[in-house]
């Protein structure tokens, strides 16, 4: 089969080393497009693909209308809004991610950020300590469990709240469980995000969530900026001048925000999430296994449009 790697943000030249040797082990013939341009170069590359692996790239529906022989796309990674799930489904092609390969390093980030904005953006100001403090963590899986765990062993309180877990699955992650959304917010000091962006979810942190939050509280998002109301964020923190924001995902009008809001506020330049040696090379790695394993056996353990 012919497997297509398609990056514009390359995996590191170990992980692309690894994944060749893992598919050219299983007989699989690898073609690698990184840092192309843009979809159209993309598209040219698709005639003869049989699976291919992604990291942030999009699959439209263009795409997949370009790719005759495509049967399985990898995302590596978590998150798979970039790819047209109903789009992958109408051409009989199955889409998988690789969950929990780049859940240590976003963790690791989340409590970097807020560390951050503890100390004011290690500007020469007093700034406050994270110990002894709360934690709000929205969305309890591989991320938001590691989250805690760090939390905890810095000397933090844990909140959690996941729709997909019941109480006891929380408290036995190593969390209080939160009543309401209402009662995360308006109980912690920081808020980490770790929501997938879906109809239910987009825009569905503004306002009335934000301001809810305790004096001299920030909300931290290493998900997707889509979850966030990005005018409700605004009015929020011109209101509350004690709030704080940092993202890993800048917010569309950030150069506005970031002038009127000074170090209250702050994105990553680009999503830097899964940007560590260990997750590149884990995250890659797993997606071709599981190329193999889908070809070898017709394993779907991790399809996401079923």
């Amino acid at each position: 089969m012919k497997i297509l790697i398609a990056t514009q943000k390359p995996f590191a030249p170990v992980a692309v080393s690894g994944i060749k040797e893992i598919l050219n082990d299983a007989g699989h013939s690898v073609c690698i497009l990184e840092k192309y341009p843009d979809e159209a170069a993309l598209i040219a590359e698709m005639a003869e693909v049989d699976a291919m692996i992604i990291r942030s790239d999009k699959v439209t529906p263009a795409v997949l209308d370009a790719a005759p022989n495509l049967k399985l796309v990898v995302r590596a990674g978590a998150g798979y809004d970039n790819v047209d799930l109903a789009a992958a489904t109408a051409h009989n092609v199955v889409v998988m991610n690789t969950p929990g390969q780049n859940s240590n390093a976003v963790a690791e980030l989340a409590i970097a950020m807020m560390i951050f904005m503890a100390r004011t953006q290690f500007t020469p100001s007093t700034g406050t300590e994270i110990q002894g403090k709360t934690i709000g963590i929205q969305a309890f899986g591989n991320v938001g469990r590691l989250v805690g765990a760090k939390a905890k062993a810095l000397g933090m309180s844990v909140l959690a709240i996941d729709p997909f877990l019941s109480k006891d699955q929380i408290t036995e992650g190593g969390a209080i469980p939160a009543a309401s959304l209402e009662e995360l917010y308006s109980s912690s000091d920081y808020v980490s995000i770790h929501i997938p962006a879906t109809p239910q979810t987009i825009k569905s942190i503004g306002y009335d969530l934000i301001t809810k939050m305790p004096k001299g509280a920030t909300l931290v998002n290493t998900a997707r900026k889509e979850v966030i109301d990005e005018e409700g964020l605004e009015k929020a923190l011109t209101e509350r001048e004690d709030l704080k924001y940092v993202t890993d995902v800048a917010p569309d009008n950030y150069s506005a925000l970031r002038e009127k809001f000074g170090t209250r506020i702050f994105a990553t330049p680009k999503k830097m999430g899964a940007q560590t040696a260990e997750a590149n090379i884990n995250a890659g790695l797993a997606a071709a296994r599981q190329i193999v394993e889908y070809f070898a056996t017709g394993s779907t353990r991790f399809q996401v449009n079923r």
